[in-house]
This record gives C-alpha cells, sequence and structure tokens, in this order.
C-alpha cells in the first residue's frame, strides 16, 4: 500500500493513507486509555462501594449488639414487671374473690328477707283480690239494680233524699207531695217567707249514656247520642209542663242526676242540652252540686229565723234592760245602808272609848263632880228597800 497516495480529501485538504493510518492508530490508542481510565474508575468506585458496605456492616453488627442487650435488659424488666403484675394481680384477686363471697352471702340474705316480704305482700294482695272479687260481686248487682229503671229511679231519690234530709229541717220539705194539677214530683222544698215551693226531680234517663259507653263504631254512637239528646230534652220538657206552675212552684225547677261523672260528661260534651234545660228553666245538678243548692237554702232558713226571732229578742232585750236597772237600785240601797251600818260603828266606837276612859278613872278614885247628863242622839231611821215590782 502506498502511504503516501490520497486516502480522502476533508475540505480544501488532502489526507494520505499513512495519515489516515496515524490517526487511526492514534484514535485507537485514545480509545484504549479511555477505557483504561473508565475501568480504573470503576474499580476504584467498588473499592469505595465495598468499604462502605464493610463501615456499614461492622455498624449494624454494633447496633446489633447494643439492640441484643437492649432487648436483654427490656426483657429482665419485663420479666420483673410480670412477676409484680402477676403477685398483685393474685392479691387483687384474692381480695374481689372475699368481697365478692361476703357480697354474694350478704345478697342471699337481702334475697331471702325480700322473698319474704314478697310473700306478706302477696298473702295481703290475695287478700286484696279476695276482697275486689267480692267488690266485683256487689258492683254487678249494683250494676243489676241499676238496670232497672224503678229501681234505678228509687236509687237516685234515696241519693236525693239523704242530701236534703241531712241540710234541711224535717218542716222544709216534703216527698212525693202532689201538686194543683196532679202531679207529683220527687220532692218539695218550701221557701222562707214565700208560698212557693222548689221541685227537685230525682229521675234521670240513664239508657242512653250506656248506649254511647258501649257504642262500638260512629254511626251507633251517634245514634246513641241522638237517643241521649231525645231523652234528656223529653225529661227536662216533663218538668217544665208539669212542675212549674206559676203562684205555687218556683219559676226554676232542678233535674237530679245522681252521678258526678254523666254530669261531667253532659257539661263537656253535650253544651247543647244544658243550654236547653237553661231555656226552660230547669237546672241540672250533680249530687255536689245538689249539696251546695241545699246548704244555700238551709242559710236562707236561718236568716229568716234570725228574722222571726228578731222581735222576741228585742222583747228580751227589754226585759233584761228592765231588771238591769232594778239591780242598779237595789245596789245603790245597798250602798246606803252599808253607809249607815258604817255610821254606827263609828258611834259605837266613840261610846266604848268614853267607857274605857270612865272605867280607869273610876279604878283610879280620881272621881270628880258628876257632868251635865249627855244628849245621846238618836239613830236616824234606815230607808227601805223597795223593788219596782213591790219586792224588798
Amino acid at each position: 500500500m502506498d502511504f503516501g497516495a490520497t486516502a480522502i480529501i476533508i475540505g480544501q485538504r488532502a489526507v494520505t493513507w499513512g495519515e489516515a493510518a496515524l490517526a487511526g492508530g492514534a484514535l485507537a490508542l485514545l480509545l484504549l486509555l479511555l477505557t483504561l481510565f473508565m475501568s480504573w474508575r470503576a474499580a476504584r468506585g467498588r473499592a469505595r462501594e465495598h468499604e462502605a458496605a464493610r463501615r456499614h456492616a461492622r455498624e449494624l453488627e454494633r447496633r446489633l449488639a447494643e439492640m441484643a442487650g437492649q432487648m436483654r435488659q427490656q426483657a429482665e424488666v419485663s420479666s420483673a414487671r410480670d412477676a409484680h403484675i402477676a403477685r398483685m394481680l393474685t392479691e387483687r384477686l384474692d381480695n374481689v374473690s372475699t368481697r365478692v363471697g361476703a357480697g354474694l352471702r350478704e345478697q342471699a340474705e337481702r334475697t331471702a328477707g325480700h322473698l319474704e316480704k314478697l310473700a306478706e305482700r302477696l298473702a295481703v294482695i290475695d287478700q286484696a283480690q279476695a276482697n275486689i272479687t267480692r267488690l266485683s260481686g256487689e258492683v254487678v248487682t249494683l250494676q243489676h239494680i241499676l238496670a232497672d229503671k224503678q229501681t234505678r229511679g228509687a236509687f237516685g231519690q234515696a241519693r236525693m233524699e239523704a242530701i236534703v234530709t241531712d241540710a234541711l229541717p224535717a218542716s222544709a220539705y216534703d216527698y212525693q207531695a202532689t201538686l194543683s194539677n196532679g202531679s207529683r214530683p220527687d220532692c218539695l222544698i218550701r221557701m222562707p217567707d214565700s208560698d212557693l215551693k222548689v221541685v227537685v226531680d230525682a229521675k234521670f234517663p240513664l239508657e242512653a249514656f250506656e248506649a254511647i259507653r258501649e257504642a262500638r263504631g260512629a254511626e251507633e254512637r251517634q245514634r246513641a247520642v241522638r237517643q241521649l239528646r231525645n231523652d234528656i230534652g223529653k225529661h227536662i220538657r216533663d218538668i217544665s209542663t208539669k212542675y212549674l206552675i206559676p203562684g205555687e212552684t218556683h219559676e226554676t225547677a232542678i233535674m237530679f242526676v245522681p252521678s258526678e261523672s254523666i254530669y261531667a260528661e253532659l257539661y263537656e260534651h253535650h253544651e247543647d242540652i244544658i243550654q236547653k234545660a237553661h231555656k226552660a228553666r230547669v237546672i241540672l245538678a250533680s249530687p255536689n252540686v245538689l249539696m251546695l243548692m241545699v246548704q244555700t237554702m238551709q242559710a236562707i232558713y236561718k236568716d229568716a229565723r234570725m228574722r222571726e226571732a228578731a222581735g222576741l229578742i228585742q222583747r228580751e232585750v227589754g226585759h233584761l234592760l228592765a231588771d238591769l236597772e232594778r239591780l242598779r237600785q237595789r245596789v245603790a240601797g245597798l250602798q246606803r245602808h252599808f253607809g249607815q251600818a258604817s255610821a254606827d260603828i263609828d258611834r259605837i266606837v266613840t261610846s266604848t272609848e268614853k267607857i274605857s276612859r270612865r272605867g280607869l278613872k273610876i279604878e283610879t278614885l280620881e272621881l270628880d263632880e258628876p257632868p251635865a247628863p249627855e244628849t245621846v242622839p238618836q239613830d236616824p231611821p234606815r230607808p227601805r228597800i223597795v223593788s219596782t215590782r213591790g219586792e224588798e
């Protein structure tokens, strides 16, 4: 090969084969040096890494040794703490067992006492149940009684008579008396200072109330309410037309309702019936209301008796004043008598003193000429005490 021949032209310069071969050798040498430098650098880096790995391994071994020591120490501390905890748990379990045993014994005693009291209360409940059973029979009997109209009327009549009889004198009322139109109300109460009488009727329609209580639907209840309004309205009309007689009975009559619950039901849910009764001049009265009315009449009777007795009381007061004047005159006469007696006693004392002095002179022989005779004063006449009735 001709190394002087031109191998390649670069720009304006021709490169020969020798120069090209020389450049190629230089490039190969440069590449070899670069490769050797990179290998040395890589080997040096690996050596540093190995040294770092060895240092890390030694540090890790040191830390593992420290951790092993700490773990042994922690294990010892934990073992001691576990032993202490086990001992404390044992002691506390013993204490809890003791308290639980005592508590169970105490609870057993209390339970036994409670069971004994419960047995006593059950005995009382049994007795109460027996009483309730007996009362239930009596209530059933009362219900049978109230189911009959005549018997129910007698029951209301009895309650009304008990209230009136307890509060008013016998002359103030009549039961089943006959009016001028032939009707016979249950009770007539006489008004003081008047010929008018207050009518009290004790009959009351109870069937409609029972139908309302036993109604099972809205329609049945409405029918029962209509029946109640009709029955009470008819009863109010009967009282108004039969018992309200001008000049003979009071302008207002009383319809006695023998049950507080029925009376409350009427005023709570049937205001139209109450208004209808007021327009007909009929007052509905429960046992408590009737008692209040009768007590008011009792107060009126007492006031009337006081007015009737006012003249007699005035006459007696006049006689009492006359007797008091006679007593005053007699006391004055007695006072004058005691004054005269006191004057007589004074004169007697004076005479006694003179007699004593004269006796003393006689005893000592100190006698003088006899004095002139002393005039003895006469006692004034004593007044006589004469009463206005001629009695001394």
